[in-house]
């Protein structure tokens, strides 16, 4: 059947009307655009003390005196009154060689002195007779003259055998082997009753002073006036060695405190460092001889300094600056970067008190608006759980 051609119309109005009904149903609600809201940042406030620089090196620990032991004649070996490890003093005895040829040598020179001083007592006594006797000619004065050149004879004689005698107790003397040094009794490489000869280069153990002790280390050559200043000062700079740190010295564990004692007569033309070495005292022996550390050196004290934590200061395209809390917004403030390490930041451009953003500068501009938080930050743990 035919639909007339206004009945058509009225059709597809009402298709169109209801299409757009529909349509409008399920349009979903347009958006309300939200108000700004505040960032949450941390702050810290700007504090003010004396602060001490340092410039950072690595070192060597190296002993004051570490000696050899080593024989001075040749013998058996017949005492180790030490034990390796042990502590030793100056002048205390390690050890002892055979000495009975030493002692025979010895009383043998003693005898031949006693018989030249027997000889010499007996050459005064007829020179001063023969002395009496040139006066009345009663002996020539040949005569007088071959006794007073045999008295001077028997007094060289008597010297020489003094002489013997002081060197046979000086060879006796070798045969106590004193330390020379106060130290600590390394590992030894002979046991009793080996036989020790003069020419062995190995020698029977060293002895090594561990308290105190130095620490050598190299500086950049910039440095060398401010060290030649340091070693100057009666005040004698700090020195700090650790163990386990960078060079900033922020990790690690701190071995000792001393002081700088000396640079080095030259600069290294290879390296562009200078040498410098500095004491400790090393009651717990916490450094030990040939151990690797960082080294410390104060090289002033930066007195009132407003002092910051490293996240406040933010690296600009030509400068530094920091965003300081001003009511409930930030703005922007230029600092000077003094000096950077040890965890902490010395700057100039803000004052002591004054509120600094730490936390949450990435999503600041100048005039932002600010919520401050007080809890500290939450740990995120990551990696999955393992299931019973």
């Amino acid at each position: 059947m035919r639909i007339p051609k206004k009945t058509a119309l009225i059709i597809g109005l009402l298709i169109v009307v209801g299409a757009v009904g529909l349509w409008l149903a399920t349009k979903p609600a347009a958006t309300k655009l939200a108000a700004p809201t505040a960032v949450p940042v941390r702050v810290v406030s700007v504090a003010q003390k004396d602060v001490p620089r340092f410039v950072s090196g690595i070192g060597s620990v190296l002993s004051l005196h570490s000696v050899v032991i080593r024989p001075q004649i040749d013998g058996i070996l017949t005492k180790l009154l030490v034990k390796e490890g042990q502590l030793v003093n100056k002048g205390d005895l390690l050890a002892t060689i055979d000495d009975r040829s030493i002692r025979a040598s010895l009383d043998q020179a003693k005898a031949q002195l006693g018989e030249s001083q027997a000889q010499l007592q007996v050459a005064q006594v007829n020179l001063k007779r023969y002395k009496l006797l040139s006066v009345d000619d009663g002996v020539s004065k040949q005569t007088y003259d071959q006794q007073q050149a045999l008295v001077n004879q028997l007094k060289a004689t008597l010297q020489g055998n003094q002489a013997a005698i002081d060197a046979a107790q000086v060879q006796l003397s070798y045969t106590q082997i004193r330390s020379p040094v106060t130290g600590r009794v390394g590992i030894r490489t002979v046991d009793e009753g080996n036989f020790l000869r003069m020419s062995d280069t190995q020698g029977l153990f060293s002895v090594t002073q561990i308290d105190p002790i130095a620490v050598e280390f190299s500086l950049p050559q910039q440095m060398l006036p401010v060290l030649q200043d340091l070693v100057g000062d009666p005040t004698r700079a700090q020195v700090k060695a650790y163990i386990g740190a960078d060079t900033d010295g922020e990790t690690g564990n701190l071995l000792g405190d001393g002081h700088l004692t000396l640079i080095d007569n030259q600069i290294s033309a290879n390296t562009g460092t200078i040498r410098a070495k500095a004491e400790f005292n090393n009651p717990k022996q916490k450094l030990w001889p040939g151990l690797l550390v960082t080294v410390k050196v104060q090289t002033a004290l930066e007195k009132n300094a407003l002092v910051v934590p490293p996240t406040v200061v933010q690296r600009g395209m030509d400068q530094h600056f920091v965003y300081r809390v001003n009511g409930d917004k930030v703005e922007t403030v230029q600092v000077q970067m003094i000096d950077q390490g040890s965890g902490q930041d010395i700057i100039k451009g803000v004052k002591a008190g004054d509120v600094l953003v730490s936390d949450g500068q990435s999503r600041l501009k100048p005039g932002s608006q600010v919520q401050v938080l007080t809890e500290p930050p939450q740990v995120v743990q990551t990696g999955a759980q393992v299931q019973p």
